[in-house]
């Protein structure tokens, strides 16, 4: 059972796949980390060893921001924008798309459940 940064990795899963388990951690990284660690990215995590997994351990420590910190940097990135009143904050504020798609239709994950349409109006 491997556990890097608090997460513990599915052990049936290719170690490529399993590592993005890992937030902040995508397919490209999990490559990268491997080919750092020259370790094949086609082993299943039950199949690592000790000396495996610290590797991989050292390399995401080393060099990626991930987990906890990384959430704190996103929410701390949201709450900057914000306190200074940006275009981008207030869209965030009001629970609203930030980056420029449309709300007249669509955009249900961020409005919410939609309301009465059409004819009853």
């Amino acid at each position: 059972m491997a556990r890097i940064a608090g997460v513990t990795l599915p052990p049936e899963k290719r170690i490529e796949i399993g590592l993005t388990y890992i937030f902040g951690i995508g397919h490209s990284k999990s490559i990268k980390i491997l080919k750092e660690a020259k370790i094949d990215k086609d082993k299943r995590v039950k199949s690592l060893t000790e000396e495996e997994i610290n590797r991989i351990r050292q390399i995401i420590e080393k060099r990626e921001k991930i987990e906890g910190d990384l959430r704190k940097e996103i929410s701390m990135d949201i709450k900057r924008l914000i306190d200074i009143g940006s275009y981008r904050g207030m869209r965030h504020k009001r629970r609203l798309p930030v980056r420029g798609q449309r709300t007249k239709t669509n955009a249900r994950t961020r409005k919410g459940p939609g309301g009465q349409g059409g004819k009853n109006r």
